[in-house]
This record gives structure tokens, C-alpha cells and sequence, in this order.
């Protein structure tokens, strides 16, 4: 029997051509991906280029950031760039396959740290390479090839960055200017109930409070959908298992962002605001 964890629930009223997201072998049912056609043509093309150089190149790579979003939970966060996860030693061939295919460094035009994140830009399109987490907790290793779905995007077969992975890093963003905490609670409320949480909890190690404090939140504002995550979890970071009640009213989403983040509560054809 294939325990829940494991599996991720199929999502209803899917449309034909519409991409879907896959997980490993283990599983292999569909998630909605309806905003394939909300990328222009252009910059899909330039997008097309950079999944072309970097395959020609013989270079194993996984779709993140918000396209990576919309596959897990099927709402699109637009970005206006793509991200590849790549293994560290690839970095060089990943440079020089994009270099070969016209694009160029985007550092001269802002400036960034290269110490985790290759930055490259082509008519206007940006196209980021990254093997390691910002702030150098670690670096892409073989388990995230390992553990990654696919999602078909217009034609383009492309692995995925698992969930919990997905997590793990976003986990550590929450800048003065920028914060990931949005993404993860739309993920949570979206696929918590199927994630691997022992996978996730023992990536974090010590870094568990932050899982910890991002589960607080989560419970005070979902608290319907919070008791569906597995019981053993709250008290393996010693929270209070969260009890069934009403779900809270809209405000407590405003009382954190006035903009239209929470998936929840907007309606599907409607795209996330950044």
C-alpha cells in the first residue's frame, strides 16, 4: 500500500493540453499547470534556448522558482525569469553552454553574488543557474535529481525540483525586501498533506525552528486544512497539535500583505502577485 505521503492526489478537471506536473516512479498522477500560455512567445522562445544549450551540454538540471510553484500547486507566480538547479561542479559547462548560445552575464548590469547563482540574460530574458543556497547551507546534491517529477510545459519535458527541497531553501529567505514564506504556506496549503515530511525535517537538522515557526503560522492561519497534516509532525517540533475550527476570516491574510498572494483566495484564473 502506498502510503499518503507519498502520493500526491490528482487534480480535478484537468483540460486536454493543459502541462502537468509528475512525481518519481513511485507515483504518477497529475497536477494542474494552466498558465503555459500566459509566458509570451518570445520570451518562452529565449526560455527554450537556455533548456536547449544546457541539454546539448549533457548537463543534469531541474525547473525551480515560480514555474516550479505552478507545477506543485497550479497557480502562477510570474516571475519573469526561469531558474536551473544544477550539480556545483557543472557550473563552468552550464556557463559556457548558455555563453555558446548568446546569453551573457547579467552582472555588469546588477550586480550579484556569484558564489551560489549564475545570472544570464537574452533579449531582455533572464535565465538563472544555481547549484547552492544563498546563504550556503548547501549545495544541490544527486538526492534532488533523485526525488525530482517532471512537468510538461508546451512540449518540454523538464524535471523538477522536489517539494521538500523546494522548502528547505525557501525556508531561509526572509530579507528585508524579500520573502519566501508565501511560497511555502501556498505549497503547504496546496500539497502539505502529501509532502515528505521526515525527508524535510531531517534536511533541516538544526535549522528545524524555522519549520517550526513557518508551521505556527501556518496553523493560526489555516486551521481547517493545518490538522491534515500528519499528526506525529507537531509533535515532533514540540507544537501543540492544531485543533479543528472555524476558518478564520479573510483579515487575518491581510493583517501580513494586502496583495493577492494567497492562493486560497483567489480565484484560479487569477495569477499570483509577486
Amino acid at each position: 500500500m502506498t502510503s499518503n505521503r507519498n502520493r500526491i492526489e490528482p487534480v480535478r478537471g484537468i483540460k486536454p493540453n493543459v502541462s502537468q506536473f509528475t512525481r518519481p516512479k513511485r507515483s504518477r498522477p497529475r497536477l494542474q499547470f494552466r498558465w503555459a500560455t500566459a509566458i509570451s512567445s518570445d520570451e518562452w522562445g529565449v526560455y527554450r534556448e537556455a533548456i536547449d544549450a544546457i541539454r546539448k551540454a549533457r548537463l543534469r538540471f531541474l525547473l525551480g522558482g515560480g514555474f516550479a510553484l505552478a507545477a506543485f500547486t497550479g497557480r502562477w507566480r510570474d516571475t519573469k525569469d526561469i531558474d536551473f538547479y544544477i550539480s556545483p561542479g557543472d557550473r563552468d559547462r552550464a556557463v559556457a553552454a548558455l555563453s555558446r548560445a548568446g546569453f551573457v552575464d547579467y552582472y555588469d548590469r546588477r550586480p550579484y553574488d556569484r558564489k551560489w547563482i549564475y545570472r544570464s540574460v537574452k533579449a531582455g530574458v533572464i535565465v538563472d543557474i544555481i547549484w547552492s543556497m544563498a546563504n550556503q547551507r548547501t549545495q544541490v546534491d544527486d538526492a534532488w535529481f533523485e526525488r525530482a517529477g517532471y512537468v510538461t510545459i508546451r512540449g518540454e519535458k523538464l524535471d523538477v525540483v522536489p517539494m521538500e527541497e523546494f522548502v528547505w531553501c525557501k525556508l531561509y529567505i526572509i530579507q528585508r525586501d524579500h520573502c519566501d514564506w508565501t511560497d511555502i504556506l501556498n505549497l503547504i496549503y496546496a500539497r502539505g498533506q502529501y509532502m515528505e515530511w521526515n525527508h524535510l525535517t531531517a534536511r533541516l537538522e538544526d535549522d528545524s525552528a524555522l519549520l517550526k515557526a513557518i508551521l505556527t503560522v501556518y496553523a493560526w492561519l489555516c486551521p481547517k486544512q493545518a490538522v491534515k497534516l500528519p499528526r506525529w509532525l507537531w509533535g515532533r517540533l514540540s507544537l501543540p497539535e492544531p485543533a479543528a475550527m472555524r476558518e478564520p476570516s479573510h483579515d487575518r491574510i491581510r493583517l501580513l500583505d494586502s496583495r493577492a498572494w494567497f492562493a486560497a483566495l483567489q480565484p484560479k484564473a487569477k495569477k499570483l502577485e509577486v
